[in-house]
Order: structure tokens, then sequence, then C-alpha cells
């Protein structure tokens, strides 16, 4: 199948801002009070991907692995600290957790599918490396807050349950590997129901832009299938690994519930 596709310029660029007419239309007649939330989601949606492609496009130029890595660790930076962000709950520590969790996830999933399943050469090549890590990124910081989330307010819910099984003699595992095994659940929900659907309901954006692209559509389905285990794995440990660190934080080593270090935002 020839390589080709049908470039988007400016003006068909701005002609597209008239669907976001849909939505503010709704708001008014509906009295949402969305409208100006859209707006300014819309234009910062707009900005954020004009300034990315035009990063994108500068950093595909590059042969220099530190700026690759570099750009990464941004990244990968910014995805822990917005998982911290959408928690309704804070603690000291809670950021280097999200962002150890987000690292660790995404350096071995990504790290395992460019050099060992696709095998790009050089392995820092930046049209591979970043936006399969972005794709991670995006997805694991989604489930990491999920999942912290989750784990935090189950303990403050089950805060009498926990208490009666440590004063019982419970190790701290025994009285809340129930509330971990829920947040880890709650955190893996999304994933799981995206791949159940996923090319029944949905054509998910990677393959849809290859295949747009004019890549052949087997080509475009192989790619995908290994973004989206690798989504699923990235998802997995960054959640498991953010979770483990909050219980190890909020249960003490000597079994007791310290809901004290918990600061409601």
């Amino acid at each position: 199948m020839e390589s080709n596709y049908i470039a988007i310029s400016y003006g068909q660029l701005a002609l597209s801002a008239l669907l976001i007419v849909v939505n503010l239309a709704l708001s008014v007649a509906l009295r949402l009070g969305l409208a100006q939330s859209l707006l300014i989601a819309a234009l910062r949606m707009v900005l954020q991907l004009l300034l990315i492609g035009f990063v994108l496009e500068w950093l595909f130029t590059q042969d220099n692995a530190l700026v690759v890595v570099a750009i990464a660790l941004v990244m990968t930076a910014i995805a822990g600290v917005s998982a911290v962000n959408r928690t309704r709950r804070r603690f000291a520590g809670i950021y280097w957790h999200s962002l150890l969790s987000v690292l660790t996830a995404s350096a071995l999933v990504t790290g395992f599918a460019t050099v060992g399943i696709i095998r790009v050469q050089p392995w820092y090549d930046p049209q591979y490396l970043i936006p399969l890590l972005g794709m991670v990124l995006g997805n694991t910081l989604n489930g990491i807050s999920l999942g912290l989330d989750r784990f935090m307010e189950g303990l403050v819910a089950q805060r009498d349950q926990v208490e009666t099984l440590l004063a019982l003699g419970a190790t701290r595992w025994e009285a809340a590997h129930q509330t971990v095994r829920e947040a880890i659940r709650v955190g893996m929900i999304p994933t799981i129901n995206s791949m159940m659907v996923m090319g029944l309901v949905s054509l998910p954006g990677m393959m849809t832009g290859q295949i747009l692209a004019g890549a052949n559509p087997i080509d475009a389905v192989r790619y995908q299938i290994v973004i989206v285990l690798m989504i699923a794995a990235g998802a997995a440990l960054g959640i498991f690994g953010v979770v483990l660190l909050a219980y190890r934080r909020l249960l003490s080593p000597d079994h007791q519930l310290r809901l004290d270090y918990l600061v409601k935002q």
C-alpha cells in the first residue's frame, strides 16, 4: 500500500473549531455552566498540542541520547506530579512515591518494547521512544491516580475495621490487604474496559493515525496490539508500586494505622 496522507492546513484546523460549538450550545441550553471551562480546555489543548508538535519536529532530528533521555525524564516527572494532583488526599512523600512508580513502570515497559520487541536502532530513536513512552505514561498516571485515591479513601472509610483488626493482633497486611487489592483493581478497570471493546466499539487513535498516514492496516494492528499490552503492563506495575508504597507509609512497621499523615485537599 502506498504511504500517503492528506495534510491538514491551518485553515482547515481553524474550521474544526466549529465542532466545539456543539458542546457550548449544550452547556448554554441546559445551563450546565461548562462554557468557560470548555473554551479554556479547548484553547489549552490546541496550544499544548501545537507546542509539542514543534518540539517533536525538532526532537526527531536529534541524534543525541542525552537530549532524548532528558525529554523522557521531563515527561515522566510531569506524569508523576499530575497523578497526585488528581487525588483528594495527600501525605508527605506522596509525590516521590508517584514519581518512582511512574519512572520504574514506564522505563521497564518502554525499554522492553523498544529494545526487545520492536528492536529500535538506536534504542533512543525519538521517533519511536517518545510516542511509545507518552502513551504508556498517559495511561499509567490515570491508573495511579485512581488506585492511590481509592486506597486512601478506603482506609478512611474502613478505619474502624482496620484498627479493630490491628488491636486484635493482626499484622498491617492482614488488616489492609483487602483495601490494597480493591485499590489495584479500581486502578486497572479503565485499561481492562478499553481492551475489552477495542476493535469492536473503538478504533485506537494510534492505529487510526497510522492507517490515515497510509500504513497497511495489518501492520497498524500489530503495532496497536504491542502498545495496548505495553499500556496494560505499565499501568499494572505503576498502580501496584504506588499503592504498595502508600500502604507502607500509612500503616507503620509497628502495625499502626497512621491516618494522621493524610491531609485533605
